[in-house]
């Protein structure tokens, strides 16, 4: 194949119109490089052989979705969804894993942008632990995190990273955590000239930051034990190799008044705090998206300040509340401002919710536990009116299959909707084995034959395991 009929493939195949003949050449000569086609490419000087067509093919160069960020990133940073984390720093559950750095850089190495630290002072009262209040989880020093933090920040993108800090610290510890954060993180901080913003900067001003959020300090209270209210669902619980399907969207009406009446707030949900009357000053300066304490009127926290942008935090039952009695309110507060979802506490196994409803309801800040896995996760790693399962048939003992077949989806929000693609390994007598799987956004896919890389059940790729896809929108 000649660069001419390269060209004629990336226009009319992959729908990539722009493509020029030097682009096809350039192509053409990238494999001429490769030692083990060389050979091949000798007696054909001027294209390509089927071998390093399919070379191409497979390339991350031709995956489904675009390697260059394409999209304006010049609008107000409450305008994009962000890819956040809850308890950044647990390795496994909720109640008794090792608290450490470990999870927050495998988080920011694959993408997430929302790291979550809960700050306690240490037993000798004179530095920072970070862990999860209430449990038994052990801690690891906050110094360390910020440093593990600043090194890996934007390895994955050049897009700030946001903090959430939980505080439940002293004054005096506060002044501490202001010294360390700017120490670490230098000219990397972004740090607002006025106590709050009018609007939010754009992701654009703010690549190569790093920003601070949390609620106006509080009065320092002990830590509150954990109340195990209500058992872990066997959904949460289910523990082999797909994980449980991902929840429906629909808020149960009697299961939402129940826990209306009975709410658990989560351990560092603590809205019934007095104001601090002494606030370290330099920690104050530091917050540069004050996060607003939620009143006890879910419609009240939901109103529109011309003046200012905050960010609210709803824990998953609450935010449920919401969408079901006051959606209108929350469309319109999360035009300006950023909100924040988190996981309820009963998910004590690290499990996770349908990160849809939030993303439907204009929630920037869906927080997923990074440490678990599951359907739900991999919708997050990928962003219901459109929910459609179709299934290829089985192809057996063939270590290459082939299935072409060829299913149409019908979307009502493309710019929502999420291609979940699954592999089983087919097994008659027992449980599908798991093959691998990915997620992808479709108003992001490219049109053509693209080459679909893998993932294993924790998110992370599959090395030399693609399907070939092809992707048509009509």
């Amino acid at each position: 194949m000649g660069p001419e009929e390269l060209q004629r493939f990336m226009v009319e195949v992959q729908g990539e119109h722009k493509t020029t003949r030097q682009e096809a050449q350039a192509i053409v000569d990238a494999h001429r490089e490769l030692k083990h086609l060389s050979a091949a490419l000798h007696h054909h000087h001027k294209g390509l052989t089927l071998d390093g067509f399919f070379h191409h093919l497979f390339s991350e160069n031709n995956s489904p979705i675009s390697p260059v960020v394409h999209q304006d990133m010049k609008a107000p940073l409450s305008h994009y969804f962000v890819y956040t984390g809850h308890n950044s720093y647990l390795t496994g559950n909720q109640i008794s894993s090792v608290c450490s750095d470990v999870p927050i850089v495998k988080a920011l190495r694959r993408g997430v942008r929302v790291i979550e630290l809960d700050m306690w002072p240490n037993s000798t009262k004179d530095d920072i632990d970070i862990l999860h209040g209430g449990t038994l989880t052990t801690p690891v020093e906050l110094i360390k995190c910020l440093r593990s933090i600043k090194e890996h920040a934007f390895t994955a993108s050049p897009y700030p990273v946001i903090i959430t800090l939980e505080d439940h610290i002293t004054p005096d510890l506060q002044a501490k955590v202001a010294k360390m954060i700017t120490e670490t993180f230098g000219e990397l901080l972004f740090v607002s000239k006025s106590e709050y913003l009018e609007e939010f900067p754009s992701p654009e001003e703010l690549k190569m930051k790093i920003i601070i959020s949390t609620k106006p300090p509080k009065e320092y209270l002990g830590k509150k034990s954990f109340k195990d209210k209500d058992q872990v669902s066997p959904k949460a619980a289910e523990d082999e190799a797909w994980g449980a399907e991902v929840e429906d969207l629909q808020v149960d009406q009697n299961e939402l008044q129940i826990e209306n009446e009975k709410e658990l707030d989560e351990v560092h949900g603590d809205d019934d705090q007095k104001t601090q009357p002494y606030v370290a000053p330099e920690y104050k300066h530091l917050i540069a998206i004050k996060a607003i304490k939620r009143s006890s009127s879910l419609k009240d926290s939901l109103m529109v300040d011309p003046n200012k942008v905050t960010r609210l935090s709803l824990g998953e039952q609450k935010f449920e509340k919401a969408v079901a009695c006051h959606a209108a309110e929350l469309v319109r507060f999360t035009q300006r401002n950023i909100l924040r979802v988190y996981p309820k506490a009963t998910r004590v196994t690290s499990s996770n919710y349908n990160p849809l409803l939030g993303w439907t309801h204009g929630a920037q800040m869906v927080a997923m536990n990074m440490q678990g896995y599951g359907r739900s996760l991999w919708l997050m790693q990928g962003v219901q009116a459109d929910a459609v399962m179709k299934k290829t048939k089985a192809i057996e003992d063939n270590w290459t299959p082939v299935w072409d077949e060829e299913f149409v989806f019908p979307l009502t929000v493309p710019e929502l909707a999420l291609l979940r693609i699954e592999v089983h390994e087919y097994d008659m007598s027992e449980k599908d084995d798991f093959g691998g799987q990915t997620c992808l956004p479709v108003w992001e896919l490219r049109p053509g034959i693209r080459a679909v890389s893998l993932c294993d059940r924790k998110g992370d790729k599959l090395s030399s395991v693609k399907l070939l896809m092809r992707f048509e929108f009509i």
